[in-house]
């Protein structure tokens, strides 16, 4: 079991978020603490799957990226079987980048970011549509996406709800 994360853990996080290119050293410094426990820190925060990864941001269009969409599904039946079977289908198509299992009318929200509105039509109509399980499947067309840089820290907070 993991233990709990302190304000220099949340501190750590939150730097990271900000900036997951800054050296030891620098990082260190930010959350003031030496620099060797700031390594100690990281590591643990990595081991304890806290820190899940460090990513880069890339423009789409430097991809060849002309189009995203988020792709609504529904499914006509449910098992956790089905469920987990689809999730794998949907995420081994490198143009789906990310997959949402909701709740509500909707089963599934994919995120896709695609060269062109013929490849978008393939993943939608052909892709998706060809699984039996597949009841509807409804696409929007994203004309901007936006989106924090980090996740919201709830260190002070006694409770996870709005304040």
């Amino acid at each position: 079991m993991t233990r709990p994360l302190d304000r220099t853990d949340h501190a750590i996080i939150s730097e990271l978020q900000a900036d997951a290119r800054l050296s030891n050293k620098e990082l260190a410094a930010r959350v003031h603490v030496a620099p060797s426990t700031c390594l100690e820190r990281v590591k643990r925060l990595r081991d304890e799957g806290v820190l899940e990864g460090f990513h880069a941001r890339v423009a789409p269009r430097s991809l060849n990226i002309g189009m995203q969409a988020m792709i609504a599904v529904r499914l006509d039946h449910h098992s956790a079987g089905i469920v987990h079977a689809f999730q794998e289908y949907l995420l081994a198509n490198p143009a789906i980048i990310a997959v949402y299992y909701l709740a509500g009318q909707t089963d599934f929200m994919c995120h896709v970011a695609v060269r062109d509105a013929d490849q978008l039509r393939e993943i939608a109509v052909d892709y998706m549509t060809s699984r039996p399980e597949v009841a509807n499947v409804e696409t929007s067309l994203i004309f901007e996406h936006r989106a924090r840089p980090s996740l919201p820290s709830y260190a002070d907070s006694p409770t996870t709800g709005s304040a």
